[in-house]
């Protein structure tokens, strides 16, 4: 029987921002952004500290003018207040040169700039304007992403390529012409910070698209031509299931493919929604495809006919919800915790296999099934429940077996 192998991770550089490694086969990291003003700087520090504590371990802000600026050493002071110590990463288009050289607090407490190369200047000042953000990052020793977006993309440089393919006898697509303009965009801006003395490890690049399929050619592509760190993401992808859905598709593809080394998911929240859920699906996308594990992993059937009750639901959700919510504190008692696997399941059919997969595991009974509940750990039955008071048994028994396998001096 031929299998096929796990890729092997698409070998780049390693970038390091405030002690977080991006790329050099690390593990893939988790970023977001916030969707405050910036100058209001105890907002913004809020809703940063709840995104780094769901597991967002960058953090990007908009930085668009000089209130913004002038407000990030405050943001930092009050991270620092609550005992934060995430990397924040300036977001700068039309007039970062500008506002890093007249705010040089803020070029030193962000921890990383990113640059659209489309959004630095016109062609005149172009080079002179990105060189400019270039060498605040060389002055405060700070790693830049440049970051690609094909609705910003810079026009003459489109406008170069489009002219040159209408020339061809064989013109390629206006579509090829405008990923083949992202990457240029990038690989060329990368080797200008390069060629004035920005060092290569102090580069991430990004190429972000819409659209997973496209998402997907951009990045093979780049994966090919350079051994920068790759930072993935739809732009735009849109809101709840469609946005998740979205945004699954094309990084999944990719970082299973071992191309991408760090990755956020550009969810639009619902209005006054949780911008935490980003990171949520983030980290399940991760977790799912076996790259990293945040929280332990609750495997659950779907139900049926057979599974008329909805205590294998209600026990599913309650426990999920319990998990998570344990792991702020089980991350420091119990290390390797994130790793557990349990399963609840609804009937005999694939409950008793399920649960021994598990490493903790039920099968409660299904529509006209014996009223026992046979429990699994590490592949064995351990017990056998019944009654009405299954889910807190089962809660127990979860606990001592999490305390008995995790405990430090176990």
């Amino acid at each position: 029987m031929n299998l096929m192998s796990e890729p092997e991770r698409h070998q780049t550089l390693t970038t390091w921002v405030r002690g977080v490694p991006i790329g050099g086969g690390h593990p893939i990291v988790v970023q977001s952004m916030t969707d405050t003003d910036t100058a209001d700087a105890e907002q913004t520090a809020f809703q940063i500290a709840r995104l780094a504590r769901a597991g967002s371990e960058l953090v990007r802000l908009t930085v668009n003018n000089e209130a913004a600026a002038a407000a990030i050493p405050e943001i930092r002071r009050r991270l620092e207040d609550m005992g934060l110590d995430v990397p924040l990463v300036g977001d700068f288009h039309y007039n970062g040169h500008l506002l890093l050289t007249r705010f040089p607090a803020a070029a030193e407490q962000l921890d990383k700039y990113r640059i659209n190369p489309g959004n630095v200047g016109s062609r005149r000042y172009h080079d002179q304007n990105f060189l400019a953000i270039v060498e605040v990052a060389k002055a405060f020793d700070k790693p830049v992403r440049i970051g690609v977006n094909w609705g910003s993309l810079d026009q003459q440089l489109l406008t170069t390529l489009m002219d040159e393919n209408a020339n061809r006898e064989e013109p390629f697509s206006a579509e090829d012409v405008t990923i083949e303009a992202m990457l240029q965009s990038a690989l060329l801006s990368a080797e200008l910070a390069v060629s004035h003395g920005l060092p290569e490890d102090k580069i991430v690049i990004s190429a972000k698209v819409s659209a997973p399929r496209e998402l997907w050619r951009v990045y093979r592509q780049l994966a090919v031509r350079c051994k920068l760190p790759l930072h993935l993401g739809l732009t735009e992808a849109g809101m709840g299931v469609k946005g998740a859905v979205s945004s699954t598709a094309g990084l999944s593809v990719l970082l299973a493919e071992g191309i991408g080394d760090t990755i956020r998911v550009s969810l639009t929240p619902d209005p006054g929604g949780p911008r935490e859920k980003e990171v949520e699906i983030a980290q399940e996308i991760l977790q799912a495809l076996g790259l990293r594990s945040f929280t332990p992993s609750v495997t659950a059937c779907p139900g049926c006919g057979r599974t008329s009750s909805s205590l294998f639901q209600e026990m599913a959700r309650d426990i999920q919800t319990y998990l998570k919510t344990k792991m702020t504190e089980w991350r420091e008692t119990y290390p390797g915790v994130e790793n557990l696997k349990v399963a609840v399941m609804g009937c005999i059919v694939n409950g008793p296999g399920e649960s021994k997969h598990a490493d903790i595991g039920i099968s409660l009974p299904g529509t006209g099934e014996d009223p026992k509940a046979p429990v699994f750990q590490d592949g064995k039955l351990v017990a056998t429940l019944q009654g009405s008071a299954i889910a807190a048994e089962f809660n127990q028994m979860l606990e001592d077996y999490v305390a008995a396998r995790f405990s430090r001096s176990s």
